[in-house]
Formats: structure tokens, sequence, C-alpha cells
């Protein structure tokens, strides 16, 4: 909120008093922040200082320099202010600095003043979080104030004589409410990393940011854009929010694809329309019920691709692909993936979405479920066209658990341009007869 105005601030101010080069220097400003955006320069951090940025900062500014100054010279052979070009760029980076140490310094006032901060808990009890509690305690310039720790373990854990229990793991999300706490710090818990692992998942769905100590946080690795408190190297995870701006870019997406889809595939879709009538009779759609996002049940539609089956068929049995009543034309539209196209009118009702985790009939969500415990938790999204498990291979008869995997990484790690790169995946599978 104040880091990335100040950077603004800095590299605009020198562009009005340069009017020769205002395009240049503006241009230069845009591709220093895009530099400094990919260097990661614009997320939240809790050790604060401009002598450790520098180098990093200084490199990324002469980065976007040199791109344009390369710009300049294709397109200018005798390019006669370069050098007042390049006074004003250095006038440029100075100012970004200051604007750094100011802001630096800025927010490190607000959090030893506790204008800013966020209360924080402590997920463990041993030595590591009575370290951590200590060192913000001392330095509030972390700006992370601990209300409590949670643990299985009590009685004479360090932690004890330090902050206040506030309960076992089992009641991480309520402790959290109760605490009014948005950070989570994971030093040393008394429990598996499996178990822990589903709690942990839980929680950070109402966590702003969480922390974790490496266990052999003895060993500090410089690794980029390394964090720590005090002494104690922390990695930062901080899954996508699945909501905001972004998402809503994405949710605009599908409805403008999903649209101009149907309008520029109509043709195709009425020429497997007929190919289903005339191989299989009346009925060329092929409606089932399936799990979106939160458990909320949908219909979703297909070619069909094989003669009818009774309803309880149609729920339960796991793979048709090789079934003798799918027909020519079956197999091609399913080798094909066209026996999908239909989706698109779920994608336009808000039903699915374009690329995210297939959806699954209820039988088999509350099966697999039961047998994997991470399948439940490919359903915080909607439903997808395509996905990351298919066009890494996971379709047909693939390991569940592979494809929950996949699944969920997706989800964790979600981004535009992840879509971006399993829709051209998915384009080429399609054109190379990929399907099933």
């Amino acid at each position: 909120m104040l880091v990335l105005p100040m950077d603004v601030l800095a590299l605009l101010t020198p562009v009005p008093f340069n009017p020769n080069h205002v395009r240049g220097l503006t241009v230069l400003a845009v591709v220093a922040i895009a530099c400094l955006a990919t260097g990661r320069f614009y997320r939240s951090r809790l050790h604060l200082s401009i002598l450790d940025e520098l180098p990093v900062l200084v490199a990324w500014f002469l980065v976007a320099a040199g791109s344009v100054a390369f710009i300049a010279a294709i397109r200018h052979e005798s390019f006669a202010g370069f050098g007042s070009l390049l006074r004003a760029a250095f006038v440029m980076l100075g100012l970004l600095i200051v604007g750094r140490a100011v802001a630096t310094s800025t927010i490190k006032f607000g959090r030893r003043r506790h204008i800013v901060g966020h209360r924080t808990i402590l997920v463990g009890s041993g030595a590591v979080a009575a370290d951590l509690a200590h060192v913000l305690a001392r330095y509030p310039q972390y700006g992370l104030r601990v209300v409590g720790f949670v643990d299985n373990a009590r009685g004479s854990d360090p932690a004890v004589n330090t902050v206040p229990y506030l309960g076992d793991l089992d009641h991480l999300t309520e402790a959290m409410a109760r605490g009014g706490a948005d950070v989570l710090i994971v030093a040393d818990p008394d429990t598996t990393e499996s178990r822990f692992a589903a709690l942990l998942r839980q929680a950070m769905a109402s966590a702003y940011d969480t922390l974790v100590v490496p266990r052999m946080h003895q060993f500090q690795t410089q690794t980029p854009r390394p964090d720590h408190i005090g002494a104690i190297p922390v990695m930062r995870i901080r899954p996508p929010r699945l909501s905001g701006w972004q998402w809503a870019l994405k949710r605009a997406v599908d409805i403008v694809f999903s649209a101009l889809a149907l309008i520029l595939l109509s043709p195709v879709m009425a020429v497997c329309a007929l190919a289903v009538r005339i191989e299989g009779g009346p009925g060329v759609f092929f409606r089932q019920q399936r799990v979106g996002r939160n458990g909320k049940l949908f219909t979703v539609l297909k070619f069909r691709s094989m003669r009818p089956v009774d309803e309880t068929e149609s729920q339960t049995t796991w793979s048709v692909a090789n079934d003798s009543r799918v027909g020519p034309v079956g197999r091609f539209l399913r080798r094909t993936s066209l026996d999908e196209l239909p989706q698109l009118w779920n994608i336009l009702r808000g039903d699915m979405t374009l690329v995210g985790p297939r959806p699954e009939r209820p039988h088999f969500v509350e099966l697999f479920s039961a047998e994997h415990a991470l399948y439940a938790w490919r359903h915080r999204v909607p439903a997808g066209l395509t996905g990351l498990a298919q066009v890494s291979g996971l379709r047909g008869d693939t390991p569940i658990s592979d494809r929950a995997r996949f699944d969920n990484y997706y989800i964790e790690n979600w981004s535009l341009w992840l879509d971006v790169k399993i829709i051209l995946r998915t384009i080429r599978e399609v054109i190379v007869g990929g399907g099933r």
C-alpha cells in the first residue's frame, strides 16, 4: 500500500523536468515497476532493510534501463539525446532508492507504534516457539503481535511461560477467530506432518499470512528474497486467494470465451449432434449430476457417446471407454474431446469454469473422499472443462490419488498464467487426439 505508490512517484518525478524524453522516461518507469514486481519487491516482508534490498533493487532497475536504451538505440541510430536520457535515468534511480528508504522507515515507525500490525498465533510450544515470542515482543518492527500459542503438548513446554495457551491443534481455526488473529507462525507443533497438513489447510483459508520455520533452521541458506525473525529464518506460505480482482477476471474470461465459443463452434456442434442422432437415435445430449464448488450439485451436459443406460448405471459405472455400446461416432467424439463441447453452456451459466478440476459424480466423490484424504479439497474451486490433471495424462483409468494431488497443486498454485498454460496444453492434446 505504501511502497508501490512511493516507487511510482519516485520514478515519474524526473519526467516533467525532461520534456525531450517524456516518452522514454515514462516507458522506463513502467518497465522498472514491472521488473520490480517480477523480483517480488511488492510482497510484504517482516525484516525491512534498504541495505539488504539495494543490490537487487539496482540490478532490476539497470535491467529495465538497459532494455529501454537498447530499444531506443535500435529506433534512433543517431540518438543525440542519449546522454541526457542516461543522466535522467540515474536521477530516477537515486529517487527510487531515497523513496524506498523513506517507505521502509515509515513502515518500521508504524509497526513500532502499533499503528499497523497483525495479531499472530504461534503453532507449537517448544523452544523455537518461545524464542519467536521473545523476539517479536522485543522487536515490534516486525509488525506481528503474538496473542498466544496452540499445541497438543503443555506442561513444562517453554512457550507456556511466555505467551497464553489458546487450545490444542484441533481447535486452531477457533483459536484464530477468538484471538482475532490473521497470521500463523508454524514453529514446532507436537504432531505428525500428515495430520497437521490437513489442519493447516483449513486454517489457512482465514489466514492473511502463514509463516513456517524450517525444520533445520540452524542452517540458514540464502534463498532468493529470504525473510527472517531475529536470527530465525521463515518461509512464507501464501496460497493464491480464490477471490478478488484476479478471480473476477477469470470469471469474465469464462463468460466471454464460452459465449464466443458457442457461437463460433455452433456448426461443429450441429454436425456432432447430427452424427449422434444418426448413430444412436433421439436424445443427442447426455445429462448427469456432478459435484461442483463447495459440494454444490449441478447438471453437466455432454454429447451422448453411447446408447442410453439406466440412471443407476450412469451414476455408478466408473469407465465406459471399452464398452461395446460405444459406437464409432462415440469413440471419435471421446477421443477428440468433442463430446465435452456442450459444457460451454455450463461455463456460461457459472456451474463450471474453463480451467479447474474435472467434475465427478456424487457417488464417486463420496467413495474417493473416504479413501483419499485430499480428494475433498478439490472442491474449493468450480469444476473445469479442462484441468492440470487431464493435460498431465491423468484421464480414464488413472490413480485417483494422483488426480487429487495434481488438482490440489493447481488450486494452491493458481494464477492466470497457469490457466493459460493449461489451455495451451489442452489445445495440443485435442489436436493430437489425446482424448480418452
